[in-house]
């Protein structure tokens, strides 16, 4: 068998990041080569993309927003 898989080098350990069909304690042959920094970053993106959606209402946080800067603008100075 020969497939090319998504893994995780951390604490001196290679982590499978996908389920693997082999047998326990069998030998198998790695290549290893690393993604390229801007490869990584679109990936990182990508996972998380959407994780907000439906999370926050954007509408109601301008409003929001514009509201405390109109609050904040209407207090009296502060003098020390």
């Amino acid at each position: 068998m020969e497939k090319t898989i998504r893994a995780r080098y951390k604490k001196g350990v290679i982590e499978p990041l996908e389920k693997l069909e082999l047998e326990e304690g069998v030998e198998v042959e790695v290549t290893v080569s690393s993604l390229p920094a801007d490869k990584r970053a679109r990936e990182a993106i990508k996972a998380t993309a959407g994780a907000w959606d439906g999370e926050v209402n954007c509408d109601e946080l301008i409003k929001d927003i514009y509201e405390a800067r109109r609050l904040s603008a209407a207090r009296p100075e502060v003098k020390l």
